[in-house]
C-alpha cells in the first residue's frame, strides 16, 4: 500500500527525513511513531504527493508518486496537520463542496454519503452549523469525515485524535477499527505511544529523520524470555532462585527463564506465596526508548 525507498528530504542545510524505508502493506494499521518535529508529518506529505522528495522513490497502491497522484489519489482517504475547512460554511456545505469535486454520484447520492460519514464521526447533529462555530474536536472529526467521503482502500491520519476529548479518542478509535475489519488499510501518524499501541497492528518509529524501528507490534512485544513474579515472599524467593533474579523491585521479581509453570511450581513446593506470575514483555514505550537512545543502530527495520 505504502513503500518508500531511501526517502531524503532536505530543506537547505536542514535534514528533516532521512532515508526512510517504509513498507505498509494491504490490511495493516500501521502506526507511524515519533517525537513531534521528528519528520513524521514532511514524510507523509512525500507520500501523498504534496512535497518533492529531495531523493528517494515512494510508490503507493503500487504506482510510482506524484506521477501517478491523479489515479491513485482518489483511493486514498487523507488527514494532515489538521483539516481544512470554509468557516462560514456549515460542515455539511463543506463536505458536499469536496465531494462534488472528486466522487462523482448524483446529487442523492452525495447527500446520502455525506449524512453517512457525519454519523460516522459523531457530527450528525451539528451538520449544518457553520463551521467557525466548531470546537478543534468537532473541526478534526469533519477533517476525518472528509477523509471517508471516497470510502477509501487505504486512509492516512496524521495525528487524528489532537483536540479529542477521552470519549472522541475512544469513538475515533473504535471507527478505525471498524473501518479496519471492513478492509481498509490504515497508516497512523502520531506521537501518543497508547494510542499506537492500542490500535495497531504493526509500528514504525521516526527518530530525527531516521526510521530507526518498523515490525509488527506482536513480534516486538513478545517475551523477553524472562518471567515476572510478583510475591510478598520477595526475600525468599530470591535466596531460593539463587541467581536467576535479574531485578527486584519491591514484590516484583524478574526471573531467568521463560517456563512460568515451572517456577510457579518450584517456589508454591517451598511454601512461597505467588500473587501474580507471567512471561515478561516490553511495552511500546520501552522498545521505542530502546531504539531512540541509540541512534545508530536501527532495531527490527525489515
Amino acid at each position: 500500500m505504502i513503500t518508500t525507498t531511501q526517502l531524503t528530504k532536505r530543506y537547505g542545510g536542514i535534514l528533516a527525513v532521512d532515508g526512510v524505508s517504509l513498507d505498509v502493506q494491504p490490511g495493516d494499521i500501521y502506526g507511524f511513531l515519533g517525537a513531534n518535529g521528528s519528520g513524521k508529518t514532511t514524510t507523509v506529505r512525500m507520500v501523498l504527493g504534496l512535497v518533492l522528495a529531495t531523493s528517494g522513490s515512494v510508490d503507493l497502491l503500487g504506482r510510482r508518486m506524484p506521477r501517478a497522484g491523479r489515479a491513485v489519489l482518489p483511493r486514498v482517504g487523507a488527514l494532515v496537520e489538521g483539516p481544512a475547512a470554509y468557516g462560514h460554511l456549515s460542515g455539511r456545505a463543506n463536505l458536499a463542496l469536496l465531494d462534488s469535486s472528486g466522487t462523482g454520484g448524483t446529487r442523492r447520492s452525495r447527500s446520502t454519503r455525506i449524512d453517512a460519514v457525519l454519523e460516522q464521526v459523531g457530527l450528525a447533529a451539528v451538520g449544518r452549523r457553520p463551521v467557525k462555530a466548531y470546537s478543534l474536536g468537532m473541526r478534526q472529526r469533519l477533517g476525518l469525515a472528509a477523509a471517508l467521503l471516497r470510502q477509501p482502500e487505504l486512509l492516512v491520519l496524521d495525528e487524528p485524535t489532537n483536540g479529542l476529548d477521552p470519549q472522541g479518542i475512544r469513538e475515533i478509535r473504535e471507527l478505525i477499527q471498524g473501518l479496519h475489519r471492513r478492509g481498509t488499510t490504515v497508516f497512523l501518524s502520531s506521537h501518543l505511544l497508547a494510542e499506537v499501541e492500542q490500535l495497531c497492528t504493526r509500528v514504525g518509529v521516526l527518530d530525527r529523520g531516521r526510521l530507526v524501528l518498523q515490525d509488527s507490534l506482536a513480534s516486538l512485544q513478545r517475551p523477553t524470555g524472562r518471567t515476572v513474579v510478583h510475591t510478598p515472599d520477595h526475600e525468599r524467593a530470591h535466596v531460593l532462585l539463587d541467581g536467576r533474579v535479574e531485578h527486584r523491585e519491591g514484590e516484583r521479581l524478574i526471573v531467568r527463564g521463560a517456563d512460568p509453570a515451572a517456577l510457579n511450581a518450584l517456589l508454591v513446593a517451598d511454601g512461597v506465596r505467588v500473587r501474580e506470575l507471567g512471561p515478561e514483555r516490553r511495552t511500546l514505550e520501552q522498545v521505542v526508548l530502546a531504539a531512540t537512545e541509540h541512534p545508530d543502530h536501527q532495531v527490527g527495520v525489515s
